[in-house]
């Protein structure tokens, strides 16, 4: 596709992403019964009517949407303030989203997002945390950022704040997708830590730039928030915290879902407790975390080079890795490896027999390995 198709086609999505009320689940049924954003504005009010939950006030809508001019406005002031436009066709469109029920139209981000950060869990909670969250939010960020594992969580106060922070210190990615515009953040006071979050991932959001916040954006922006993770973490959340509808998208995305255990006498363990007692896996540390993680849909190389398949490799010293790097998937003969490493039979061996352990790879016939 040439540039000038490539932007008509993105103005044009943009026109009808950005029409009041049509949110993913509609535009996906608009495309598929239209065809084409064009299709959908030339549709006559008794073919839009006939979509179910289409009203007329909306029908209205749809059939004089946004100006061309007005939304050329809209993407020369995303590029003047370093806003990047993403939608199902980007080349850096989030995969994973892509595989989603109602994966968003359009994204704004700044910041950077990279292909590494496929391998990404959240860590989300209450706003209202005690010192023992924030410092599980902290630590488990930490410790997984580490690990090579990018962070996700949603910019709030409390839990999510606590999470930024620890992967940040850590040195490691973390994504913040938010409830406003990328330039609308809110809490206000969380601008410093949301320039940090541009300098080492990315802001995100599905609303305009400029958009202010409003309550209907923050459960809806929670299924990006696991549909970006291979796993999401909950740390403190009562009984109707926001952070239990992140943990229920999770769970219709076919995400792994952790919470971490709290006093039974304590209204922000409630919400983690219940979870756990559903079936959520136990989490006191990050290696919880990353055993708990099961293959990944699809290998993310690292900026290193390695190959990752299961998030638990993440762990691996540089001598496993090493070794491991030379395994197929199909069978991989254990004289290739010793070749190939150029390490000592006797070393690689004993390496073998680690992995073997850890579950990342098994014996196929006493001479061959291959990964699990």
């Amino acid at each position: 596709m040439s540039d000038d198709a490539y932007s008509a086609r993105l103005l044009q999505h943009l026109r009808l992403s950005l029409i009041d009320g049509v949110g993913p689940r509609l535009y996906r049924l608009l495309l598929g019964r239209f065809g084409t954003p064009d299709d959908v504005f030339a549709a006559s009010e008794d073919e839009l009517l006939a979509i179910p939950g289409l009203g007329r006030r909306l029908a209205e809508r749809l059939r004089h949407p946004p100006s061309l001019e007005e939304v050329r406005h809209l993407v020369e002031e995303c590029s003047a303030a370093g806003v990047d436009i993403l939608w199902a066709e980007h080349i850096r469109y989030p995969r994973m989203l892509k595989e989603i029920p109602d994966p968003p139209a359009v994204l704004f981000t700044r910041g950077e997002l990279r292909p590494e950060d496929e391998l990404a869990v959240a860590i989300v909670g209450t706003r209202h945390a005690s010192t023992y969250g924030l410092k599980m939010a902290e630590t488990l960020a930490a410790g997984l950022a580490r690990a090579g594992v990018t962070i996700i969580s949603g910019l709030a106060r409390g839990i999510d704040a606590a999470a930024h922070r620890g992967a940040l210190a850590a040195g490691g990615r973390t994504i913040a997708v938010l409830g406003s515009g990328v330039e609308r953040i809110y809490p206000p006071e969380h601008g410093a830590l949301a320039e940090e979050i541009m300098e080492h991932g990315a802001l995100i959001s599905e609303a305009p730039p400029n958009a202010p916040p409003h309550g209907g954006m923050f459960p809806q922006r929670n299924r990006i928030i696991s549909g970006m993770s291979v796993g999401v973490v909950i740390v403190e959340a009562g009984e109707n915290s926001g952070a239990l509808i992140t943990a229920r998208h999770a769970v219709e995305q076919d995400r792994e879902v952790f919470a971490v255990p709290g006093r039974a006498d304590s209204p922000n363990a409630r919400g983690c407790n219940r979870l756990l007692r559903d079936g959520a896996k136990w989490v006191e540390s990050p290696q919880d975390v990353l055993d708990g993680l099961g293959p990944l849909v699809r290998p993310v190389e690292r900026p290193d080079g390695t190959v990752v398949r299961r998030p638990l490799e993440l762990k691996l010293s540089p001598l496993e890795q090493q070794v491991l790097q030379t395994i197929r998937d199909d069978p991989t003969a254990i004289d290739e490896v010793i070749a190939v490493t150029g390490l000592a039979a006797s070393q690689v061996l004993a390496t073998l027999s680690v992995l073997e352990m850890r579950g990342v790879i098994r014996r196929v016939g006493g001479t061959n390995v291959v990964r699990r």
